[in-house]
């Protein structure tokens, strides 16, 4: 059994890209992904935005979480061809469902309003942004989970991602400790476990003057951020019950990174990082067969992740053989409706005498009247105006010939039409033609100048032509500006208050850059 986890960024962007593109629907999307259970972070819809399409595929149960307040941002999936015992969504077992789970339904006995963090944490504003899908497999417990942005941002929100990592450690721990579950947490954690996992990582060590492969370097990396201490804190590794299983199948594995930055088409050269993780319980390993990321699968700026699990999982399990049972699903798929499908309303008794009594509207049309309208006769003018529109009129063309040659065609004087084209067109046919104008060389080849692509200039540092690219946003939107064209990596020059020139790396991207309009300035200058 494969379990599968990306960050598609935007489920309406993944069928712009190929192979997607060439797939009609989201079940043949999903089976080109190949996974019995498919868990996408980042949809970045609503529930009213789905389409059945994409809320209700034939061969798989479907569960999400979107956003209560902001549309378009967020927002998790769970897609599964395993029928799961049960479902929940969010983390504090607070959201108001419609209808209520009862306590048979949970998951769970026990949940983080009822411990510590319910006097410190608001819950429910941190289970509004649509972060968590939990299912309830029997032999495991999935948590599809979308952390908060690890990045730079206002004092608030990095508050909200401390808190929500606070509550998935306790929604964990609790299931874990006190209902001895197994648990399989996947989904974008927004967070780097080691200096391995970042793209600059030895930079980053360099920076500090310490070794990228002493243990000095790590607990330098990890300080950095709270995010990255708590990741590391919570795997076994530093004394938590996770089991990083991507990287335990894969020890020594360098530039494994899941996340690139598509603004600098940092994927190219695969200048990442790795924030997309498959954690387990150790009590699993006995099952895994294997794991590992996809980066060769497009659609989003970051990579599926995968596991697979062997099937004995389920016959060892004394928590499926009574609930395990094959279905579709089709009790949500009937309130979409079929096409075809909707049974026809039989009249009643009452509404059948009002039909049989009601006089059915008749459109009388008399044809002595339509005979007359088709022969009516028609003054002078309206005859001569009909025949410039009957297709046997001259063309346009024929209006500027010679004068004896329009004369024929002449059907009615100046003074008699009031078309005031049709006698311009007259007057300029009577015109002796004037020879054709001498082009102007000159004129002629600034036109070409103004008009000609610009070409590239050179980067500096590697003389190579520069690629043209157009501001996206701010005030300089829609201007057009040349970099080096070489892909970034470790090293490359972001320029003197970013990077060091100690620690640039000509190998890579150099801080090359000039306006478009500049470029064509200068070549105009060259021209003259």
């Amino acid at each position: 059994m494969r379990i599968l986890t990306w960050n598609i960024n935007g489920i309406r962007t993944i069928p712009q890209y190929h192979p997607w593109n060439t797939l009609k629907t989201q079940e043949e999307i999903l089976d080109y992904l190949n996974a019995d259970i498919i868990c996408f972070q980042e949809m970045k819809s609503s529930r009213k935005g789905l389409t059945k399409d994409i809320a209700v595929p034939n061969s798989y149960d479907t569960f999400f979480s979107f956003p209560a307040k902001k549309s378009g941002y967020s927002g998790v999936a769970t897609y599964t061809r395993v029928v799961p015992r049960k479902a929940e969504e969010g983390l504090s077992g607070l959201l108001d469902l419609k209808p209520p789970l009862t306590l048979s339904e949970r998951i769970s006995t026990t949940y983080p309003y009822q411990s510590h963090l319910a006097s410190q944490v608001d819950l429910r504003e941190l289970d509004n942004e649509g972060r968590v899908v939990v299912l309830d497999f029997g032999p495991f417990v999935l948590i599809n989970v979308y952390c908060p942005n690890d990045g730079t941002e206002a004092e608030d929100r990095i508050q909200y991602k401390i808190d929500f990592q606070r509550v998935l450690e306790e929604r964990v721990r609790t299931l874990i400790q006190v209902e001895k579950r197994q648990v399989i947490v996947v989904g974008d954690l927004n967070a780097c476990a080691a200096l391995v996992d970042h793209c600059e990582g030895p930079l980053l060590a360099k920076k500090l003057g310490l070794d990228s492969q002493g243990r000095e370097a790590e607990d330098a990396f990890w300080n950095e951020k709270q995010c990255r201490m708590w990741l590391r804190s919570w795997l076994v590794e530093g004394g938590g019950p996770m089991v990083d299983i991507v990287r335990r199948q894969w020890p020594d594995r360098k530039d494994m990174f899941t996340c690139w930055n598509t603004k600098i088409s940092a994927r190219a050269s695969n200048y990442g990082t790795r924030i997309d993780y498959i954690l387990i319980t150790p009590g699993l390993l006995p099952y895994v067969k294997h794991a590992d990321i996809q980066p060769d699968v497009k659609g989003s700026d970051h990579c599926p992740v995968f596991l697979d699990l062997d099937d004995s999982i389920f016959a060892d399990s004394p928590m499926t053989s009574r609930e395990w049972r094959p279905r579709k699903q089709r009790v949500l798929g009937d309130f979409f409706g079929k096409k075809g499908d909707e049974p026809k309303p039989k009249a009643s008794s009452s509404q059948s005498s009002l039909q049989s009594n009601a006089p059915a509207p008749q459109l009388k049309v008399s044809s002595s009247t339509s005979t007359n309208k088709r022969k009516a006769p028609e003054t002078t003018s309206s005859s001569s105006k009909k025949t410039k529109q009957t297709p046997s009129q001259g063309k346009l063309s024929s209006f500027f010939n010679n004068s004896s040659k329009a004369a024929p065609h002449k059907a009615a004087s100046p003074a008699e039409d009031d078309d005031e084209d049709y006698r311009l067109a007259l007057e300029l046919s009577r015109q002796p033609s004037s020879p054709p104008p001498v082009p102007d060389r000159q004129s002629s080849k600034k036109w070409k100048s103004l008009l000609a692509p610009v070409p590239p200039p050179r980067c500096t540092v590697h003389n190579e032509p520069a690629k043209e690219l157009t501001t996206k946003q701010g005030v300089n939107k829609g201007k057009m500006f040349f970099i080096c064209s070489r892909p970034v990596g470790p090293g490359y020059d972001k320029g003197r208050e970013e990077r060091a020139r100690a620690d640039v790396n000509p190998e890579y991207r150099c801080n090359f850059f000039k306006w478009s309009s500049d470029v064509r300035r200068e070549a105009m200058r060259e021209a003259e």
